[in-house]
């Protein structure tokens, strides 16, 4: 049974500290509000860089893109280095077709993602 609620899993991981919010399947409409959330929570907490791993999103509408964009907006004048995990190559090509591969820094796994 397919569900259209996305799933999100916080977790703060490595020897960094640097937080990783973990989003499992489809964000749209319906779950846009609850990723904002999710996002906005990590803005508060005094981090340098915000992960979302995104490897187990299987879709993104642009109701989940604006999330994206504006938490770039917002983590950019606090000062934090947003970094998506895209792994889909649906997800990656969406990126492309919208440019926003330009915006974000986008990375293919999480430890290349704290590193950097």
């Amino acid at each position: 049974m397919m569900t259209n609620d996305a799933q999100f899993e916080l977790a703060v991981s490595g020897p960094s500290g640097v937080p990783v919010l973990r989003v499992e399947g489809e964000i749209d409409v319906a779950s846009a509000p609850g990723f904002h959330a999710a996002v906005s929570d990590l803005i508060g907490q005094g981090a340098k860089v915000v992960i979302v791993d995104m490897s187990d999103v299987s879709f993104i509408d642009s109701t989940g893109l604006g999330v994206l964009v504006s938490a770039e907006i917002e983590m950019r004048e606090e000062g934090i280095d947003l970094r998506l995990v895209v792994t889909r190559p649906q997800i990656t090509r969406l990126l492309e077709l919208t440019g926003l591969d330009e915006v974000f820094t986008v990375l293919s796994n999480t430890n290349d993602a704290v590193k950097i």
